[in-house]
């Protein structure tokens, strides 16, 4: 299944922002096997990008090449990270650019105050700039308390404040994010989001790959789907969503008159005589509620509940990458 969708930003401010990044026809191979095959993105600065995609989907390669830690496939076309030709000029790509993964390159036998300090002395900044980025960085990122003990002793949310904290140092406005809550608690999650979202409000472009898509969809002014090497389907949460077929209003009675001039009475309805309900397909919006509800006044027809599912991204990742036994429960209920 393959499928384009036109991206609409959350911040819907006019005209669109230049790109922060843009490939085309990415390509990569290790040997026989071919990983990603034309892969064609724009990023605009200043948002946030989620790539989604099964275990082995290319994630993560895509991640390394844009971060020059390897290189595309020759014939690949033009790729570019913070208007730097990625193959002429690498260099200036990373001068651009910060990258947080999955695996912490936090120091763990040093405080987290001398990794922020070793780190501004890799970017080059002198002593007393490095001191003053480390102390207004640990304490932004809330582990000033913390500063002097070893990172060894801090959590897990902790570790990966550091380490992102640490890839602020060098004030990059393109920042890779390769699944950067995986195996967070819920609050240190949250409290991630909410970090990378001040992060954007400053004009930092993020690039995220995540394995939970309520990340994705909490988070993401555009969201791909890599499946099979190739962009399955791209654009916001909400155009992704529209793309999956399924949606529908669910009536439950408890009165069995109610039910039967309901099922007579309402089109293309599926019945459950048993449960006393009717599935009716909807899109969900506001506009056919309000018409199904309008006509249930009219009809003197009272339903106990009115539930209605809408396809979320869980629904748009099976379909879009071929997987079974999608999720099919309501995600909101009026009464």
């Amino acid at each position: 299944m393959r499928s384009s969708v036109m991206p609409t930003s959350k911040r819907g401010n006019g005209q669109e922002p230049p790109a922060a990044v843009s490939t085309v026809g990415l390509r990569k191979s290790y040997g026989d096997k071919l990983v990603l095959d034309g892969i064609d993105l724009r990023i605009p600065a200043g948002t946030v990008f989620a790539l989604l995609g099964p275990n082995g989907a290319g994630k993560t390669t895509v991640v390394k090449i844009l971060s020059t830690l390897i290189s595309a496939d020759p014939g690949s076309g033009d790729i570019r990270v913070g208007g730097n030709d990625l193959a002429a000029d690498p260099q200036a790509v990373r001068a651009a650019i910060g990258v947080t993964g999955q695996f912490s390159a936090v120091d763990n036998l040093i405080t987290g105050e001398e990794n922020m300090l070793l780190m501004a002395d890799l970017h080059h900044l002198s002593r007393s700039e490095g001191r003053r980025t480390a102390a207004e960085l640990l304490e932004r990122f809330d582990l000033t308390e913390a500063a002097k003990k070893p990172a060894s002793t801090y959590s897990g949310g902790m570790k990966r404040r550091l380490d992102l904290a640490m890839t602020l140092v060098g004030n990059p406005r393109i920042i890779f994010l390769d699944e950067p809550t995986t195996g967070l608690d819920p609050r240190s999650r949250h409290n991630m989001w909410q970090i990378i979202r001040e992060l954007v409000s400053d004009g930092v472009t993020v690039f995220l790959t995540t394995q939970y898509l309520e990340e994705a969809d909490e988070l993401a002014d555009r969201i791909a789907v890599l499946n099979d090497g190739k962009i399955a389907a791209e654009g916001s949460a909400d155009e992704l969503k529209r793309l999956i077929p399924g949606g529908h209003v669910r009536l439950r009675f408890s009165d069995p008159a109610a039910y039967q001039s309901a099922a007579i009475a309402l089109r293309d309805v599926t019945r459950d005589d048993e449960a006393l309900s009717l599935q009716i397909p909807s899109d969900g919006s506001q506009r056919e509620l309000r018409s199904l509800l309008d006509w249930l006044d009219a009809a003197g027809i009272e339903a106990d509940e009115l539930t209605v599912h809408t396809p979320d991204l869980d629904d748009v990742f099976f379909a879009l990458t071929g997987g079974t036994n999608v999720p099919n429960q309501p995600k909101e209920t009026v009464r």
